[in-house]
């Protein structure tokens, strides 16, 4: 059993409980209690279609959180695509091995996910080949998402014109050039499109998107399972709760990365 069996497993246990609370007439514990499937709603467990991109210079955590939302989704796959199967290194040189390319992904998915970056993500945004990728999966893909400048991508295959949508503070402002407008907010839906703004609201946006998928109870097991309750050590994680001095520094290391982002964006669909 690997990891991911282990904790598709781990949850139909969580929910199998749940539902047995839900049913319930007291009864005799047993000693080897049996996960009983078909007593889960039918809409529990559906063969979702999910392809997340990977490209050189992602932000590992943009994908790793979010991963770990949809691979709880009984019944679903999801795959993570690149233009080849080589190991892709994320910014912080963590790398990740593909499981599909752009040619052999489905063409109909119910969900297509892009996470941000840094260089990586300029790199990206005038990359023909994965622009032409997200463009077509998104154009008919049930759900539209991503995390941190992963935003800028979809409106670079010009998939946010007309939509609201977010991104990690720096780059909020550059929604606009393609057309959507920026809302400064963790997570932001607009019909089919979500998008997380900066790196770690793409756990928030993995379980808004889980509860989406299945629902509610579902969405809150795959939290209890992750032991998903953060306590911060600080209260620096927007600008509007850090220190002035250190949101100018901060937007100071970004200047010139958002004008080389501007510039290509004048190239968007």
């Amino acid at each position: 059993m690997d990891r991911r069996d282990f904790h598709v497993a781990a949850l139909a246990g969580v929910l199998a409980a749940l539902s047995a609370t839900a049913r319930a007439a007291p009864q005799v514990q047993q000693s080897d209690p049996v996960h009983d499937m078909s007593e889960f709603p039918p809409s529990w467990t559906r063969a979702d279609r999910i392809a997340m991109v990977l490209y050189p210079g992602f932000t590992a955590l943009d994908l790793v959180g979010p991963q770990y939302m949809f691979g709880n989704l009984m019944g679903a796959t999801v795959d993570l695509v690149a233009e080849t199967m080589a190991p892709v290194e994320s910014d912080t040189k963590l790398s990740i091995l593909p499981t599909r390319t752009f040619e052999d992904c489905p063409r109909d998915l119910d969900l297509l996910f892009v996470p941000g970056g840094g260089q990586g993500t300029l790199a990206a945004m005038s990359n023909e080949r994965l622009i032409d990728f997200v463009a077509d999966r998104g154009a008919r893909a049930g759900l539209v998402t991503s995390v941190c400048t992963g935003s800028l991508v979809l409106g670079q295959a010009g998939l946010l014109r007309g939509y609201r949508a977010t991104s990690h503070w720096v780059a909020l402002s550059l929604l606009s050039d393609f057309g959507a407008t920026p809302v400064n907010a963790r997570v932001v839906e607009d019909r089919n499109r979500i998008t997380g703004a900066g790196v770690s609201a793409g756990l928030d946006m993995g379980l808004r998107i889980v509860a989406r998928m299945r629902d509610r109870e579902y969405a809150e097991a795959v939290q209890l399972l992750a032991e998903y309750a953060p306590q911060p050590p600080f209260n620096a994680g927007s600008p509007a709760t850090a220190s002035p001095k250190l949101v100018a520094m901060t937007e100071t290391m970004f200047v010139g990365l958002l004008e080389q982002m501007r510039a290509v964006s004048k190239h968007a669909r």
